[in-house]
């Protein structure tokens, strides 16, 4: 089975992760596999997928919280099909507006989740990506609104084309250090904890692929890996909301369009993409 081709989207089973699954589906060439927290609402999606569209996608457990949960994933994927050629890291979260939530319990279960937990999958299953794989980190244009409201100081950190890592992350952890983050204002960060984690997955994406290339090229030459965030658009989901111009298949087209680019396709790596068109962070 390594020589099938296998592509996995996290958070498949409603929404913009269903609509890739479904769109997967119908134009790779390989396996498409829909992962999900809870395997009964994962089961019943590929179910409902092949009874009502006649589609053939494979299920697995992915809690991306859960260390151990992404390992198991994983193991399994490096096993049976001797690494991954296509992951779309789609899993994530939202408070709604009127969520009467404590601003710093969002703003840490959201950055544990849409920014850390992203992390962590990367972590553990870029590493099995095939030759000519394609990465794609669901990122949001809220994080470049998010930005420009950001101090002078920090929008400069977070454009830095030298960034690291390990610098991305403490500035990350500084936005919920505060236990109630009753400081933030004057610290220059924006009043969004869903922007602020998606500056951190569109950064921690340029980072990733910066790092791809550079350990590619010293050590294994061109593998042709192409990662990048992108923008789905504003989507009818449950956490966009009704008012959402965009139906889930259409919020799913970029996404698809960059985790389908050619074998032979050098770009885009690293960028931010809307609308299938790469734009300025």
């Amino acid at each position: 089975m390594a020589s099938t081709r296998v592509a996995v989207v996290t958070g498949g089973n409603k929404g913009i992760g269903l609509a890739i699954v479904r769109a997967l589906c119908k134009q790779f060439k390989g396996d498409v596999y829909l992962t999900a927290r809870d395997p009964k609402l994962g089961e019943a999606s590929v179910k409902k997928l092949h009874e009502e569209e006649g589609l053939t996608s494979h299920f697995h457990q992915l809690d991306i919280t859960d260390l151990q949960s992404i390992r198991t994933l994983r193991d399994f994927m490096k096993k049976k099909y001797g690494g991954i050629d296509v992951l779309i890291n789609n899993a994530g979260i939202a408070f709604k507006v009127a969520d009467p939530t404590p601003f710093h319990i969002q703003a840490e279960v959201t950055l544990k989740t849409n920014f850390f937990a992203t992390r962590d999958v990367c972590t553990d299953l870029l590493p099995i990506i095939k030759p000519h794989g394609r990465v794609v980190n669901v990122s949001s244009m809220v994080s470049q609104r998010a930005l420009a409201k950001c101090s002078q100081d920090l929008q400069e950190k977070f454009r830095s084309e030298t960034i690291t890592e390990d610098e991305l992350v403490t500035l990350m952890e500084t936005f919920f250090d505060d236990p109630k983050n009753e400081n933030r204002s004057e610290e220059g960060w924006p009043n969004t904890a869903y922007g602020v984690s998606k500056m951190g997955v569109t950064v921690l994406s340029m980072i990733q692929a910066r790092k791809l290339t550079n350990t590619f090229t010293k050590e294994r030459g061109a593998d042709g890996i192409l990662l990048n965030s992108c923008c789905p658009g504003w989507v009818k989901t449950d956490m966009a909301g009704d008012k959402a111009p965009k139906t889930p298949d259409q919020g799913a087209e970029t996404p698809v369009y960059l985790a389908l680019l050619p074998n032979d396709a050098e770009g885009p790596h690293g960028q931010f993409v809307i609308e299938k068109k790469v734009v300025k962070w």
